[in-house]
């Protein structure tokens, strides 16, 4: 039996046959739910995607995130003010937290201390008083202070008891709190690396911008440029630009100093990275349209060429921001940099330049562990990024 429908006479028209349901441009029949959902994300959930697979980079990115979050409200964290001093608790050791006394459960508490001098090395020593439990207040009334310097308030996460003493990270040669400090030194250490890399971010985008897509002489002389300050060692070049700076500038103008002096010597490998991009994005077909249609050229490379790379300058300022950090807490350390009443981390470390102080009190050397947490952070943010800049790998 022929089950085949017979073929249309010679000359007579065609049928066909046209479906009246509504098109779809995002039905594919042939993806399931999963696949259709990758197929319909945007370029951004995609990147979101590929870098939440990053354990690493999410987890530093939670970790920063904490830490940019604190520097607003250091002073309700900090359980003292940044200059209480503590005469009676000179150069005190870190103070251990407790939970029980006596095999019970009382809570976080510490034990009171008692100061006792070695005469024959002068050294001060502690004892810890067992009968004297100090319990740890959380929400409380403390020492005073100006809330970025504009409101009065008095009120900290963390307390130590009535007439008692909490020094987590024992205290310095005035009797300050180091942990208070630390807390304090975070703002200026964490946003001195934003200043300097927002600083960079625009010579870096704008000269290498207008190299890469204008060339010729201009371009040529940037790269000389450009050479000329990658040959020159960046720490005694920071050192002399430090050294420039008058001693009777006040601590507000040193900060915007040496965020500036960073800035400039940090510029020259963004910019050789955005003229590599533009020389071959500006061969682009959108690129001759927006010229015939009349677009300048600060138009063309804001508009149309930069944000097509823009996920590579985030990740590229995630590692630029550590060396930023770095360097001021070099400079700070040398005593070239910041200078007080300004606490940074970098100010802190200057307490432990003597081996003798390193040898007797090397709790003073814990501003060192913020600063290897930020920049392995940034680290793996950065590679984090940058791995989620092109998802479709």
């Amino acid at each position: 039996m022929n089950t085949h429908s017979p073929l249309p006479a010679p000359g007579a028209p065609l049928q066909h046959y046209v479906s009246t349901a509504p098109f779809d441009l995002q039905s594919v029949e042939a993806m399931t739910p999963e696949q259709s959902k990758v197929f319909q994300a945007s370029q951004l959930r995609l990147m979101w995607w590929k870098f939440r697979k990053h354990r690493l980079a999410v987890i530093s990115g939670i970790f920063l995130a904490a830490l940019y979050f604190g520097i607003l409200i250091c002073e309700f964290l900090a359980p003292y003010n940044l200059h209480t001093r503590n005469m009676d608790y000179i150069y005190s050791p870190p103070q251990r937290v407790h939970l029980f006394h006596d095999g019970q459960f009382v809570g976080p508490f510490v034990y009171g201390r008692q100061m006792t001098l070695d005469m024959d090395t002068l050294k001060r020593n502690y004892i810890e008083k067992k009968d004297d439990v100090q319990w740890i207040r959380f929400f409380c009334k403390g020492d005073s202070y100006q809330f970025w310097g504009l409101i009065e308030g008095d009120r900290h996460f963390v307390c130590p008891a009535e007439n008692g003493q909490l020094f987590l990270a024992g205290t310095d040669r005035l009797g300050r709190d180091v942990l208070s400090r630390m807390i304090y030194g975070a703002r200026i250490s964490l946003t001195i690396g934003l200043v300097g890399i927002s600083f960079s971010f625009l010579l870096g985008i704008v000269i290498g911008g207008l190299a890469g897509y204008h060339g010729g002489i201009f371009d040529l002389i940037v790269q000389r440029i450009i050479e000329v300050l990658q040959s020159i060692p960046s720490i005694p070049l920071w050192l002399a630009l430090a050294a420039i700076m008058p001693i009777t500038w006040s601590p507000i103008l040193i900060y915007f100093g040496i965020t500036v002096i960073l800035g400039l010597l940090d510029w020259t490998g963004l910019a050789r990275a955005v003229r590599s991009k533009l020389l071959a994005l500006r061969e682009e077909d959108y690129v001759l349209a927006a010229q015939l249609m009349g677009a300048r050229s600060s138009r063309i490379i804001g508009r149309h060429l930069i944000p097509g790379f823009m996920s590579h300058l985030i990740a590229t300022a995630t590692i630029s921001i550590p060396g930023m950090i770095l360097g001021e807490t070099a400079l700070s350390f040398l005593g070239l940099g910041l200078r007080a009443p300004i606490t940074s981390w970098g100010i802190l470390l200057t307490e432990a330049r003597s081996v003798s102080v390193i040898a007797f009190y090397p709790w003073l050397l814990l501003p060192m562990l913020p600063v290897i947490l930020v920049i392995m952070a940034f680290n793996f943010l950065g590679d984090g990024l940058r791995d989620a800049a092109d998802p479709y790998k």
